[in-house]
């Protein structure tokens, strides 16, 4: 299955429910990194704030949801460190 991942200020149905099933299929730190970056770079909005929403909609579990914050936000403050040693 092929999506966009140009959501931008559409945020309907199909989009929101293909973007939840690429959320689920990846389980690997590196995968949810790596779809990150990808997800981020071609959207307006970055992943953690459709996240959030999946989450207030409750579109989304909550164990996905946090596993997908806790990757990105741990991958966030280690960039930080490493700016700061």
């Amino acid at each position: 299955m092929t999506i966009s991942l140009n959501i931008g200020n559409l945020f309907n149905d199909s989009s929101s429910n293909a973007l939840v099933d690429e959320l689920r299929k990846r389980t690997s730190e590196k995968d949810i990194l790596d779809f990150e970056e990808k997800f981020n770079s071609k959207n307006e909005k970055n992943l953690h704030i459709y996240i959030c929403r999946f989450l207030k909609n409750r579109s989304i579990s909550r164990g996905v949801a946090s596993r997908w914050l806790i990757t990105i936000i741990k991958n966030k403050e280690s960039k930080i460190n490493a700016l700061q040693n």
